[in-house]
């Protein structure tokens, strides 16, 4: 039997189209074929990896839907938005974002822990143009935690990690008091 915690975990596979990185929050974003993911800190290549200490946040790396790019580009009225200029450090193609929210991603080698949405700040508005901020509403990606350290490639597989039991907690209890595990009731 199906439980929450088994339609929580999409089916699915994505795949990374890009990966953005920047030396300072102030200087300009570039692609890179590859990076490492340096666990508690975040890509050797952005700005948090280059400084090499362990941060707390919960912004070591940032993810955007690929497919959403065309609809931020619709909403704020221009042909095209570049990747770079969104300033996401992985664009990421073939599976739900969203639904990967206090989940575990497996990222190439690295293990990500996706903890929440990226709101745009007020810079969308000199990168994409006016208008460019409200665009991103709803559509600015996901934060995520760097739990295990590896390489992730453009290319690479992005794959939600099933939940383990111990990890999940005891299944919740159907009415009746069976479990939506299908084990039998506590008596």
């Amino acid at each position: 039997m199906r439980t929450i915690r088994d339609l929580a975990v999409p089916p699915q596979t994505g795949r990374i189209e890009a990966i953005v990185v920047r030396g300072d929050p102030r200087q300009p974003a570039r692609q890179v074929a590859r990076t490492e993911a340096l666990a508690r800190i975040g890509l050797a290549d952005d700005r948090l990896g280059r400084r090499g200490q362990a941060e707390l946040s919960t912004r070591q790396v940032t993810l955007i839907q690929h497919e959403h790019l065309a609809v931020i580009a619709q909403l704020a009225g221009v042909a095209a938005v570049d990747p770079v200029r969104l300033r996401r450090n992985l664009v990421v193609s073939g599976i739900n974002l969203l639904a990967l929210k206090n989940q575990r991603v497996r990222v190439g080698g690295a293990l990500l822990e996706v903890v929440g949405p990226c709101a745009p700040c007020s810079r969308m508005e000199d990168e994409i143009g006016r208008g460019g901020y409200a665009a991103m509403r709803g559509h600015g990606g996901m934060t995520a935690r760097v739990i295990e350290g590896g390489w992730i490639e453009v290319g690479s597989a992005v794959a939600a990690e099933p939940a383990s039991p111990a990890a999940a907690g005891p299944a919740p209890a159907a009415p009746g008091g069976a479990t939506t595990a299908g084990s039998p009731p506590a008596r």
